[in-house]
């Protein structure tokens, strides 16, 4: 079993790393881009868990570790 782990800066927080490289495709050449921002995306390998028990043990990370839910939002999905 497999987690896919998303993780995004909230809107309205400022995303620094994101403008950095909007700004660098900008210098490229790549025109027309209204915005970009960088996230977090993560694999995690599970066994031997119910599929409830996966799902339960990923928000649980996410809330504890993975994830700053003060200014980051999160979604995961599991296979």
């Amino acid at each position: 079993m497999k987690a896919k782990v998303y993780i995004m800066l909230k809107k309205g927080i400022l995303d620094p790393q994101g403008n950095a490289v909007h700004q660098a495709l900008q210098s490229l050449g790549y025109s027309g881009l209204e915005g970009l921002r960088v996230g977090k995306y993560l694999e995690i390998e599970m066994k031997d868990r119910s599929r409830a028990v996966a799902e339960k043990e990923v928000q649980e990370m996410c809330e504890k570790l993975l994830a700053n839910t003060v200014i980051e939002e999160y979604r995961f999905e599991i296979e």
